[in-house]
């Protein structure tokens, strides 16, 4: 028996209107007439009847096997064409089929809309448009499941409450004066144990209780000196000369302690004073992450109105508070003894308008007084509250260990201090 083609199949199917039948009528198996058609259809499992049937008819009307009768299935009238003769009757009429769009199709599920193309008639009518899609979730629906997630949420920052007198005509300003958070000390060589545990300890105790001990001010300000970590990099070594560096734990470590230090002293001064503002000055062993940890405050306080951190990249800090302006440089570049000059110079119109000015220096870790109020300003440096490492000790220094903060009055210059000694390396029980 000769070979039954698909086309045959496909006829005798239409015709028949079944599988079985169109078997019955080609004399085939029921078997034979599925598989040549699953080619075409898709395996019937996959589709309902009408969608098969519907394939079906579509691919036979390609090929001309349901004749050419306007208008054929899955077909769409393209145009008509009509002949007249010379009386104007019409002798033939012509319609021109072309295959149909597809059925209207709906975003796939799991897409979204990437974009849009559309071409356009001369008019400006729309002819074609496509729809670019991909795998994603609408935005709309992103946005409703995140405020859904939060709904209940209660976030695990406090607010600090404002202190209830604190006086307007008062600031008080607490240096950070050399910390070098990471500095390695070992008390068999040194006499003084030190690592970041101990500092965190100490100094974060020695902070909180200087704070505390002061007056109540509108403005506190926490002036980081320079050198807040003891290494700027991985290579623990000083940037200019190289010298090898005493430190304890990776950079990213020591990193994380001073971002943790700094925050537990802005908050210290948040219960203390009515606002807070904030100034990290570089020095020589911390130039980079001096603007690092300046970055960090202000991220950490951007929703927190009584905090004001001032990221100035200068290595000098200026302020005027009434009758009473300020100055501050690390030390490492510009020296104490010439910031006065610095001052008059550079900022003349604060110098003009306040009678007590004050310059405050770092670097060298000892206090040191260097003006009297007749020379027009009164310069300091601070001491540092860390321990010495073996160079410092080798080298035989001296320089005593403590935090104080400093309270001027807008109208009559320095008030009152506020110290705190620093004695020991840790509490009993931690060294």
């Amino acid at each position: 028996m000769p070979a039954v083609t698909t086309e045959a199949v496909a006829s005798a199917v239409l015709s028949a209107g079944s599988y079985r039948a169109a078997a019955k009528a080609l004399g085939i198996p029921e078997a034979t007439v599925r598989y040549r058609l699953s080619r075409i259809v898709g395996p019937a499992h996959e589709k309902r009847s009408e969608d098969r049937f519907a394939t079906l008819r579509g691919w036979a009307a390609e090929r001309g096997l349901l004749g050419f009768e306007p208008v054929l299935p899955g077909y769409a009238v393209k145009r008509t064409t009509t002949r007249y003769d010379g009386e104007g009757d019409v002798t033939a009429t012509y319609v021109t089929q072309a295959k149909a769009p597809g059925a209207r199709q709906e975003i796939p599920a799991g897409h979204v809309v990437k974009g849009v193309s559309i071409l356009r008639d001369g008019e400006g009518r729309t002819v074609q448009e496509w729809v670019k899609t991909r795998e994603g979730r609408d935005p709309l629906d992103v946005a409703e499941a995140i405020k859904a997630a939060f709904v209940g949420y209660r976030t695990r920052h406090k607010v600090i409450p404002a202190p209830a007198a604190a006086s307007a005509d008062l600031v008080t300003l607490l240096p950070l004066a050399d910390w070098h958070i990471g500095a390695h000390s070992w008390g068999r060589e040194t006499g003084i144990d030190w690592d970041l545990r101990i500092a965190e300890e100490v100094i974060g105790r020695a902070v909180e209780n200087v704070v505390e001990r002061s007056p109540a001010s509108g403005l506190g300000v926490v002036l980081g000196g320079g050198d807040l970590m003891h290494a700027d990099n991985q290579d623990n070594r000083t940037a200019k000369s190289g010298n090898q560096l005493d430190v304890d734990g990776r950079y990213d470590k020591v990193f994380e302690v001073a971002a943790r230090m700094t925050v537990r002293t802005v908050d210290a001064m948040l219960r203390r004073h009515e606002r807070v503002l904030v100034r990290i000055l570089k020095g020589n062993h911390d130039t980079h992450c001096a603007t690092a940890i300046a970055h960090h405050l202000k991220a950490w306080y951007r929703n927190e109105p009584r905090v004001e951190v001032d990221i100035d990249p200068g290595l000098f800090w200026y302020a005027r508070f009434g009758k009473v302006m300020l100055a501050a440089t690390h030390g490492h570049e510009t020296k104490l003894q010439d910031l006065p000059n610095v001052m008059a110079a550079r900022r003349a119109e604060d110098w003009g308008l306040t009678r007590f000015r004050y310059a405050h220096g770092f670097h060298i870790h000892h206090k040191r007084l260097l003006g009297f109020e007749a020379s027009g300003v009164v310069a300091e440096s601070h001491q540092a509250p860390v321990a010495q490492d073996a160079w410092h000790h080798g080298a035989g220094f001296l320089s005593g260990r403590s935090l104080q903060t400093i309270t001027y009055h807008r109208a009559y210059g320095e008030v009152s201090r506020a110290r705190e000694a620093i004695l020991d390396a840790a509490p009993e029980g931690t060294a």
